[in-house]
């Protein structure tokens, strides 16, 4: 028995070490796809993706002794590294290991368990494994969650040299992360070299290859197809591509049509983004397409010079314009570019189109969505400083780009499809561009066109009456608007009834609500642009299921401003009310609101002081009006730069009423529990105390006032020397008699400096502390229109900063001691 129980307890031992020895093999190419926290990852071991198409280990780069973890091709005989992880800190010898955390971290180490690389994650998990999957994205996760694209991290996130499929390249807009691939130093060192290949989103997207800081080659921008101006990218059988736009995201990426293939995007050490393709035919990768091609043509030529790859020399200047420098152009160097023959004079210049061009440089351009051509050409000959125009959308609607520098990089080709209108005085315009030609064709056409709305009109009312007298009684009725809701009682109704629009008309005007006409979105809900039967552009507000805002507002901003006409307030044409339908139809507003130019860096430079003094003059005329000379004293209560809208002439014109509040002939000042309005706007009595009067509005008109003429936001305003807001900096500088350092350096050339120093004055005289000490808007408009000596103003409300959200946001602040709820502005104009 003795003996049995010996040889038992041998087998034992030996099961025991048999089990240990399983337990502790380590992992082998082939064997998984994936990496636990107790077993690391070795040098001379691999894993493999699922289904074999991606391997990842240690492995040296060329002649080089340095070990790097990469991830490469399985099956193709080359090993061809599409991505490394420690690109900037090799293991020297062999000893090194991936291991994967418990906090979900990965983590490269040497011999020594010094850390040389890690990966970074802002969340956690208990059981934290890595993987890698078969697109050649390595991921950390939870082992237990297999959800798609739930990942604490993954290599997708950090491009190298090469841009593999569902990899994107582009800008993350919450954290401002941007992602682009970047050359190798050499074939020795994937660490980071001097090129890179990404997405610049100046102007209008487009794609750009820079040398450190130094633009080497950019695409056309994004015209909804492709990139335009790398003519050899056509939707292809091999894979598709696309832009995508989102609130948080701009970015470019491609997929494979056909899974068989194998396709990859790389940045080489010479500057040349590569398109490869496998060819299984010759064993060896293959060249679709390269960027920038050989011809040279990129950024050689200079302002308004022309490249054509083929001609001798390649250089030229567009037609009625000359070299600047004859002799050095003579000498082929062309980078000081090329001038007009003749100067423009902004009020008689016209334009000549170029066909078959790439489109010169985006950075120096405006975008504007939903313009035609023959809009987008009006916007440019009203605006001086622009010099050229185009259609650049071949697919979701209209698209109009301007550049208001000097045009650059542009090259003419037959392969390329773009067109371009550039500016020129009228005396180069010739018979064909000339505008005497149009103004003999002028009363043929505004014949036609009385004639025909003649027409049409007839047509209309003929069959507006068949239809009226063809729907049964109370057919209309169960189809038509439920307005009783609106009002208080049917003199109410009688005395403020509006236009209805039936929803199938709204649907219809809209595209049935489409993102492509959509303008923007606030509190209230969406906004769209749309055109009616007649043709006339509206803007169609409609109120969200899951506003905070609601009925009340509606009510609100109906009875407010439905009986108002006044040429600086947006016209409300008429409402929209059916089963669960609200909507309110403006007049169509194309430039957009002010904020959309005075914030940004770019816009504003079009926006000279004239305009500016014009727009401020337009404001403080709609609120005298409101306030004075309306039926109903009314208190707008949400004044800001959003909220002022911009006709086809640049007049401002005040908008949405929905916090606004009417009173009595007799009523001065009212209080309310429920403050509402946008942080930076508000008065002190009325944030603090909720007290609100037609002072309350002066206030807000005064920090418009202030940003209009510096170009900044009251709310987020930093400045190196204070803490203070911009009314602060203001008054700082006001006592200090250097007003004029408020100046936007972009009125430089254009301001009227006793205009705009009055204007500062004056708003500063707009936001003092006590409501008493405002002027009304009736002696803004007296003031702004003379000489006058002003009053000494005194300091302002909200001289000291405090924390604020840095977001335009409307608020809702219930007192006393509540929280706070918050609803974005709509900041696109309507």
């Amino acid at each position: 028995m003795s003996s049995m129980a010996a040889l038992i307890d041998r087998k034992g031992f030996f099961l025991s070490i048999i089990l240990y020895l399983l337990l502790s093999i380590p992992i082998v190419s082939g064997w998984s796809d994936t990496i636990v926290s107790t077993i690391p990852l070795k040098d001379g071991e691999t894993i493999v993706s699922s289904s074999g198409f991606f391997e990842m280990g240690f492995f040296s780069p060329g002649n080089s002794k340095n070990r790097y973890i990469g991830i490469w091709y399985k099956n193709i005989p080359t090993r061809t590294v599409a991505w490394v992880a420690n690109r900037e800190a090799p293991v020297t010898d062999k000893s090194g290991m991936l291991k994967v955390m418990n906090s979900g971290v990965i983590t490269i180490v040497n011999g020594k368990n010094t850390i040389l690389w890690s990966s970074n994650t802002s969340r956690t998990t208990q059981n934290p494994i890595a993987q890698l999957l078969d697109s050649g994205n390595l991921v950390v996760r939870d082992k237990s969650d297999e959800r798609p694209d739930n990942f604490l991290w993954q290599s997708f996130d950090y491009p190298g040299d090469t841009l593999l499929p569902g990899m994107k390249i582009g800008k993350d807009l919450l954290t401002g992360k941007e992602n682009y691939i970047t050359s190798w130093k050499s074939d020795d060192d994937p660490s980071p070299g001097d090129f890179t290949f990404g997405c610049d989103l100046h102007g209008y997207p487009h794609q750009i290859i820079k040398k450190g800081q130094i633009v080497q080659y950019r695409s056309e921008p994004w015209n909804g197809i492709d990139f335009g101006g790398i003519s050899v990218l056509p939707q292809n059988a091999i894979y598709t591509f696309d832009m995508v736009f989102n609130e948080k995201e701009v970015f470019y990426s491609y997929k494979l049509i056909n899974s068989s293939m194998i396709s990859r995007l790389t940045m080489n050490q010479s500057g040349v983004a590569q398109r490869w393709v496998w060819a299984d035919q010759v064993n060896d990768w293959i060249v679709y397409f390269s960027v920038p091609t050989p011809d040279g043509c990129d950024l050689v030529c200079g302002a308004y010079g022309s490249c054509n790859a083929i001609s001798f020399p390649k250089c030229g200047c567009l037609d009625k314009f000359v070299p600047k420098y004859q002799n050095e152009w003579n000498g082929a160097n062309w980078s000081k570019g090329c001038v007009r023959s003749k100067p423009l004079d902004c009020k008689t210049d016209g334009f000549v189109k170029h066909a078959n061009v790439k489109l010169p440089d985006p950075r120096y351009s405006l975008f504007y969505r939903n313009l035609t051509l023959v809009q987008c050409q009006k916007l440019c000959l009203k605006n001086c400083s622009c010099m050229a125009y185009a259609n650049i959308l071949k697919k979701g609607g209209n698209g109009c780009m301007l550049w208001t520098g000097d045009l650059v990089d542009i090259q003419e080709a037959p392969s390329f499809t773009s067109e371009i209108y550039v500016r020129l005085a009228f005396s180069d315009l010739g018979v064909s561009g000339s505008r005497k030609k149009k103004s003999k064709m002028i009363p043929l056409i505004i014949a036609l066109v009385v004639g025909m709305t003649i027409s049409l009109g007839l047509m209309f009312v003929l069959w507006r009456k068949w239809k009226t007298d063809s729907v049964p009684k109370g057919e209309d009725e169960q189809a038509g608007n439920d307005t009783d809701q609106l009002y208080a009682n049917e003199s109410q109704k009688e005395d403020l009834e509006l236009p209805l629009f039936n929803l199938s008309e709204i649907a219809k005007a809209t595209h049935n609500f489409s993102f492509n006409n959509k303008l923007g979105e606030g509190g209230y809900g969406p906004v769209y642009k749309g055109v009616l039967q007649d043709g006339k552009e509206v803007a169609v507000k409609r109120l969200s299921k899951t506003s905070n805002q609601g009925l009340d507002e509606f009510k609100n901003e109906v009875i407010c401003i439905s009986k108002l006409q006044h040429r600086n307030l947006v016209r409300l044409l008429g409402c929209c009310i059916q089963g669960n339908e609200k909507m309110l139809i403006y007049e169509y507003m194309p430039n957009k609101s002010l904020d959309y130019f005075i914030f940004d860096e770019s816009r504003r430079k079009l926006l000279d002081w004239p305009e500016r003094f014009n727009i401020i003059n337009g404001v403080a005329r709609g609120l005298q009006y409101l306030h004075e000379d309306s039926r109903l004293r009314i208190i707008h209560r949400d004044l800001k730069a959003s909220n002022i809208l911009l006709d086809f002439d640049m007049n401002s014109k005040i908008s949405d009423f929905g916090m606004a509040r009417s009173f009595a002939g007799n009523e001065t000042q009212a209080n309310t529990m429920k403050v509402v309005g946008t942080y930076g706007y508000m008065s002190p009595e009325y944030a603090v105390d909720g007290l609100f009067s037609v002072k309350s509005d002066v206030f807000s008109f005064g920090v418009l006032v202030l940003e209009i003429v510096t170009g900044k936001k009251n709310r987020g305003f930093i400045h190196h020397d204070h803490h203070h807001n911009l009314l602060g900096h203001a008054w700082i500088l006001y006592q200090e008699g250097r007003s004029m350092e408020l100046i936007d350096a972009n009125l430089s050339d254009s301001c009227h400096l006793y205009e705009v120093l009055r204007s500062i004055e004056l708003a500063l005289l707009c936001v003092q502390r006590n409501p008493e000490d405002r002027p009304s808007m009736s002696s803004v408009v007296v003031m702004l229109s003379s000489e006058g000596e002003l009053p000494q103003p005194k300091q302002p409300g909200f001289f000291y900063t405090e924390h604020v959200p840095k977001d335009d946001v409307s608020s809702s602040i219930h007192a006393p001691n509540s929280t706070t709820a918050m609803t974005i502005t709509l900041v696109d104009g309507r």
